[in-house]
C-alpha cells in the first residue's frame, strides 16, 4: 500500500521503516524542511539501535522516501498515518496543536485530490480525540478517522513497531477496518479492534499501568531499604505468579522518557475533566517525583553529608539505548546532588551534550574511568552495559572512596564487595 507518515520522531519514524520493511510504499513527511533534507542525506536525526541501517537500505531499495508536504511524493497515499507530538500543556493536558495542524493539512490534501483513505491517529491523545477529528473531517466523505495507538519502548522501538505485542485499531465502518486489515496483513500479532474512545485509552491505561508497577516497588524498596529484605527477591517471588509477571517490578531511581510522565498526567486531566478522581496514580507520580531525593538522601547518609563531597553519575539517558533525556531520573538526581553542595562528574556515551546545556556546572567526563576519579561515590543511574561491566579493580583505583550506590540494581552486589566495594542498592540491604 501506499503509506504517508506525518511526523519523523521516535514513533513516526520507526512506523515508517518498519511498514517499508514490511513491503509497503512510504513517505515520511516533515514540517521541518532542514530535518527532511538530512533524512534526504541518509542521515537519522534520533538515536535509536538498528533504525538507520534499516532506513538506508530501505531509501536505497525504494521503499521509503522523505518530503515535507502531502503534495508531492505523498499524494497517492492511502493511508496517513498522523505521529506528531502532543507534549504536555502548562495545565497538564496534551497539547493537540500539532496534531490538528496535521488534519488541516490532510483536508487540504483531500480537497486537492478527493480519494477513499485512511487517517490514522497514531499519536497518544485524550480520549475522544479521534471522534473530534472525526467531526473535523467530516464533510471529506472518503477519509476514514482510525485510531491505531503505538507501543514503542524506546532503544528496542523498531523491533516493537516490526513486531508489535498487539495491534489495537479503533474505528467507526467495516470500510476503515478493512483498510488497516490489508496494511498490517503481514503482521502476526493479535489485533483487538474497538471504537476510537476506547482504543485512545488502551494506550494510556496501559502506560498508567506501568508507571504504577514501578512506583509501587520503589514504594517497596524503601519499605524494604528498612526491613533489611532484598527487593529484587521479593520481586522475583511475586513475578513467578502467573497472575502477576515479572515485567517492570525491578525498583530503581523511575520511571522518566516521553510517554509515562506525560501519560500519566494527562489521564489525570482526563480524569479531572469528567470529575473522577485517580487517587492512585496521583501517588503513582508522587512516588516517581520523590523517588531520586530518596535515593540522594541514602548516598548522603553513607557519605555523612554531600557538601563538598565528588559524586560520579553514571548514565545521563532516561534508559540505555537511546539518547533521550525527557524527564531522566538522572537528571533529578544530578538537581539534587547539586542542590546539596556535592561536587558532581558525569558520564553518558550518548548524551553529555544535550545535558550540559542544562546543567553546566557539572564535570562531564570523556569516559567512565575519567568521571570515577577521585569520587567519593559512584551513581549508577542508567544501565548502560558500559556502566554495568565495569573493569571494578580499576573503579576502584580511580575513586577516593569506594562507595557505589545501584540505582538500577543492575551491578552483582557479591562481585563489588569482592572488589572492596562499599554497595547500597535500591532497596536490597
Amino acid at each position: 500500500m501506499n503509506v504517508a507518515v506525518m511526523g519523523t520522531g521516535y514513533v513516526g519514524l520507526n512506523t515508517a521503516v518498519s511498514l517499508a520493511l514490511h513491503g509497503h510504499q512510504v513517505v515520511g513527511i516533515d514540517v521541518d524542511e532542514e530535518k527532511v533534507k538530512q533524512l534526504k542525506q541518509r542521515i537519522c536525526p534520533i538515536y535509536e539501535p538498528g533504525l538507520e541501517e534499516a532506513m538506508r537500505s530501505m531509501m536505497d531499495q525504494g521503499f521509503l522516501r522523505f518530503d515535507h508536504t502531502l503534495n508531492g511524493e505523498a499524494k497517492d497515499a492511502e493511508i496517513l498515518f498522523i505521529c506528531v507530538g502532543t507534549p504536555e500543556a502548562e495545565d497538564g493536558s496534551a497539547n493537540l496543536a500539532y496534531l490538528f495542524a496535521a488534519v488541516e493539512e490532510v483536508r487540504e490534501a483531500y480537497k486537492r485530490k478527493p480519494s477513499k483513505r485512511g487517517v490514522v491517529i497514531k499519536s497518544t491523545v485524550p480520549v475522544g480525540t479521534g471522534d473530534r477529528v472525526a467531526g473535523l473531517l467530516g464533510d471529506c466523505k472518503e477519509l476514514h478517522v482510525i485510531s491505531n495507538p503505538e507501543f514503542l519502548r524506546e532503544g528496542s522501538a523498531l523491533q516493537d513497531a516490526l513486531n508489535p505485542s498487539r495491534i489495537v485499531i479503533g474505528a467507526e465502518s467495516p470500510e476503515a477496518f478493512s483498510l488497516l486489515d490489508e496494511l498490517y496483513k503481514g503482521f502476526a500479532a493479535p489485533v483487538v479492534k474497538t471504537t476510537r474512545q476506547t482504543a485512545e485509552l488502551i494506550k494510556y491505561a496501559s502506560n498508567a499501568f506501568l508507571a504504577t508497577r514501578i512506583s509501587f516497588m520503589n514504594e517497596l524498596a524503601r519499605l524494604s531499604t528498612v526491613l533489611g529484605t532484598n527487593i529484587q527477591t521479593v520481586a522475583r517471588g511475586m513475578g513467578l505468579d502467573s497472575r502477576i509477571g515479572p515485567e517492570f517490578l525491578r525498583a530503581g531511581l523511575g520511571y522518566g522518557g516521553s510517554c509515562f510522565p506525560k501519560d500519566t498526567i494527562a489521564l489525570l486531566h482526563v480524569g479531572k475533566q469528567h470529575g473522577v478522581a485517580l487517587n492512585i496514580l496521583e501517588q503513582v507520580r508522587e512516588v516517581n517525583r520523590t523517588q531520586p531525593a530518596w535515593c540522594v538522601q541514602l548516598i548522603s547518609e553513607r557519605l555523612s553529608g554531600l557538601r563538598g563531597k565528588r559524586v560520579a553519575v553514571l548514565g545521563l539517558a532516561f534508559k540505555p539505548d537511546t539518547d533521550d533525556i525527557r524527564e531522566s531520573r538522572s537528571l533529578a538526581v544530578l538537581h539534587q546532588l547539586l542542590q546539596e553542595g556535592a561536587i558532581v562528574s558525569a558520564y553518558d556515551p550518548i548524551s553529555t551534550e544535550t545535558v550540559k546545556k542544562l546543567y553546566p556546572q557539572v564535570e562531564y567526563a570523556r569516559d567512565i574511568y575519567d568521571a570515577l576519579t577521585d569520587a567519593d561515590a559512584a551513581l549508577l543511574a542508567t544501565e548502560w552495559k558500559e556502566c554495568v561491566n565495569l573493569d571494578w579493580q580499576k573503579a576502584k583505583a580511580a575513586m577516593a572512596q569506594p562507595v557505589l550506590f545501584d540505582g538500577r540494581n543492575a551491578w552483582s552486589s557479591d562481585l563489588v564487595k569482592q572488589y572492596g566495594f562499599s554497595y547500597q542498592g535500591v532497596g536490597r540491604s
